[in-house]
């Protein structure tokens, strides 16, 4: 009987998918806007590349949402179900801790709440054309859309933004840091005057992560970091022209990957530049006047604070000496577990005078950060696109609408500049704010920030020349120039590191006075250690060592004995030696201890020399770019200013080296070289790791700029319409 009964359930189930599967899809006819609605071309370039022309702002958003939508609808759908706390219904399990952190932090509510009174109506009407056009393109490809999913509207947009922006400076790690089995470290207690090196330096190592960690295929301590910039200014370049490198270290697959696109509107937008899924504006790029490019930097602006509990009543906490009542919610997740089964379970929000709070079995905490409840993300990074002088983008730029991020500069007058952008909290100096914080006085509230004018920058260096690679804002142009730790208050908690990257763009920019567009390029793509850097370091203390009585070992370091630091592809000593030390991308060797490079060296020298015959391949026999049916050799490595990151562990495991290749999964992606002629003329190249189609392979652009790449060549960037014709591949509005 019980087996009977089992049987029919199933059988229940199955009849249940069946009908799932066999019903027609719905019609979404109605998400198309009507004739007229949004005046749009999309002109696609010979490599695929969308330049929209609208006749409003919102009509060039829509056009972009309708092509984006066409190059990469599924990675698009994946961060809105984010925004919305909804993910885990499609993508399951794994993206649930995203749902959850949507919903505690009030991502919604906050967007619902503040989107007529933080955003213009321009910005508004720009972000629902960007959803219109993505409903556009799924109403047509019903079959390709989630359940449940359509419409997308602006708030979602709006939602993705505010949502992403503090995981770049480390809110996902902070609250990680809740979820272990005992307080994650000491309360700071009130002191008349703390030692400054113990107030807000922030610590050495790895940074937040770069791009957005909360993605089911990036949620990994081996997520791809770092980024690099630099600029010339007629001061250094050899023939009075001013460069740029716009070149952010992302993964090249996933929600924060790099979308290209090029907007132009008779409202007066006309960038070009790097997107991601879900945002209806360019983040980092350049216009006709200026440019301007991002690195991920490491301010101290998240805090955790301590709460002290009601023992008669659980639901209130200590403040300024009185009980006061937490607001209590619900979040409810669903969770897709198989076919049209799913499982939704429900998990306890708290919200209390500092914002979101966690309980857990060690204590109930609270989380503060940067830019709590400021929703302009998108509202700024729109200004800075549309602004044609300096002083109309540094007004943009002034509105910290994201809390974090290094900013450089360049223009079509010669001029240059780093800006260390970081939302400040106004802390009181009585506290060490590395350490957990009492939550119970308002001493500990800060509801203010420092002004932008009081963070590190550096306009118009008399040497010509700036950088940032996720380093330190104090080494940024010549020594002499440079801003000084000493004028910025210990309670900033600005970095101090340096990462090989900067330490070889400081050497290559500082020891040439006259630096030709093709130095330029070559300098971006230098595949070098320093001898200083900590890869070089720990290379020393590996030779240095007593050699264990091992053959492999001992060929090995014979073979890492002749590295001469370098990552090109013809390079035979860097697998091994990079192997051994695993650098990380923003500035260390993984590996550390001695003994742990000899544990690498007998757990991958024998890949290596089954899979190769030798020990001392080829880099780029190891260092691969797999796309399709591509499988290239690559030059660079982590950290280096060729960036490629390509040694991710899992459990412990080199993922991806079982058969002795080393496929780059981030790192150098969309790389964009602006450059205005000493009379303000400008030119620009660019490439992207693959191409226009990011989930479409049967599209000729799924990676037809993936062989440039891999040769680290650039492709032509066209703005004007007649060059755009002159190598036009089609000419449609959307629907067509």
């Amino acid at each position: 009987m019980a087996r009977r009964v089992g049987l029919g359930v199933l059988a229940v189930l199955v009849v249940v998918g069946l009908v799932v599967f066999v019903q027609p899809p719905p019609d979404y006819s109605e998400l198309i806007p009507n004739a007229g609605t949004y005046e749009v071309r999309i002109l696609r370039d010979s490599w695929g590349v969308p330049h929209v022309f609208g006749k409003t702002d919102a009509a060039t958003a829509y056009g972009l949402g309708y092509a984006h939508a066409e190059d990469d609808y599924a990675t698009i759908e994946e961060a809105l179900l984010q925004s919305r706390g909804t993910a885990a219904a499609k993508l399951g399990q794994e993206a649930a801790p995203i749902d959850y952190i949507v919903q505690l932090l009030r991502v919604r509510e906050t967007v619902e709440a503040e989107f007529e009174k933080q955003l213009s109506p321009e910005v508004r009407a720009v972000c629902q054309g960007y959803a219109d056009g993505i409903n556009h393109w799924a109403a047509l490809h019903p079959a390709k859309v989630a359940s449940g999913v359509l419409p997308y509207t602006a708030h979602d947009i709006v939602a993705g933004f505010y949502f992403k922006s503090p995981f770049f400076f480390g809110v996902d790690n902070a609250v990680k840091s809740l979820m272990g089995t005992k307080r994650p470290g000491e309360v700071s207690q009130k002191t008349d005057s703390p030692a400054a090196e113990s107030v807000g330096i922030a610590p050495e190592g790895t940074p937040a992560l770069e791009g957005f960690a909360a993605t089911r295929r990036w949620l990994t301590e081996e997520m791809p970091v770092g980024s690099n910039t630099f600029a010339v200014s007629p001061n250094r370049s050899a023939d009075g022209s001013t460069m740029l490198n716009i070149n952010s270290h992302q993964p090249w697959d996933g929600v924060v990957a790099w979308y290209e696109a090029h907007l132009v509107s008779d409202e007066g937008w006309d960038v070009v530049g790097g997107t991601f899924p879900g945002a209806p504006v360019i983040l980092h790029g350049h216009n006709r006047h200026l440019g301007w490019a991002h690195t991920v930097n490491k301010p101290d602006l998240v805090d955790l604070y301590v709460l002290e509990t009601n023992p008669e009543n659980a639901n209130q906490y200590r403040f300024d000496g009185a009980w006061r009542d937490f607001e209590v919610g619900t979040a409810q997740i669903k969770v897709a577990l198989w076919g049209p089964i799913s499982w939704t379970f429900s998990r306890e929000t708290l919200w209390c005078e500092y914002g979101p709070a966690i309980r857990t079995d060690h204590g109930v905490y609270a989380v503060r950060y940067a830019g709590l409840g400021d929703i302009r993300q998108v509202e700024q990074w729109y200004r800075m696109g549309k602004a044609s002088t300096y002083d109309e983008w540094l007004e943009a730029v002034k509105m910290q609408g994201f809390a974090s991020f290094n900013i450089s500069y360049a223009d079509e007058t010669g001029r240059i500049g780093y800006f260390y952008n970081a939302r400040m909290p106004k802390r009181h100096p009585g506290y060490d704010w590395k350490k957990l914080l009492p939550g119970d006085t308002s001493e500990t509230l800060w509801t203010d920030y420092e002004p932008f004018e009081a963070l590190p920058k550096v306009v118009n260096p008399v040497c010509g020349f700036l950088y940032n690679c996720n380093n330190t804002p104090f080494e940024c142009t010549a020594a002499e120039e440079n801003p000084r730790p000493e004028d910025f208050p210990a309670t900033y908690g600005i970095e101090t590191h340096m990462t090989n990257r900067a330490l070889r763009a400081r050497e290559l920019f500082g020891e040439d006075d006259e630096i030709t567009e093709e130095e330029f390029h070559a300098y971006k793509n230098d595949h070098a250690y320093a001898a200083d850097s900590e890869v070089a370091t720990k290379i020393r203390e590996l030779l240095a060592a007593d050699v264990p009585d091992e053959p492999i070992v001992k060929r090995a370091l014979e073979v890492i004995a002749t590295w001469d630091y370098g990552t090109e592809g013809e390079n035979r000593a860097a697998a091994m030696a990079l192997l051994a030390t695993r650098p990380n991308p923003d500035g260390g060797a993984s590996s550390g201890s001695v003994e742990a490079m000899f544990n690498n060296i007998r757990s991958w020298a024998p890949v290596l020399e089954e899979h190769h015959g030798r020990l001392d391949p080829r880099w780029d026999e190891v260092c691969r770019l797999e796309r399709g049916d591509l499988d290239l050799g690559l030059s660079g490595g982590p950290d280096a200013l060729r960036a490629i990151y390509c040694m991710f562990m899992e459990d412990g495991t080199l993922h991806g080296f079982e058969d002795g290749d080393l496929p780059g999964k981030g790192g150098d992606c969309y790389i964009l070289m602006p450059r205005w002629s000493s009379d303000g003329t400008l030119s620009s190249q660019s490439i992207h790791q693959y191409g226009a189609a990011a989930t479409v392979p049967e599209s000729p652009h799924y990676a037809d700029q993936s062989p440039l790449f891999a040769r680290m060549q650039l492709k032509p960037v066209w703005m004007d319409e007649d060059d755009i014709r002159a190598n036009l591949e089609r000419d449609y509005a959307p629907g067509e």
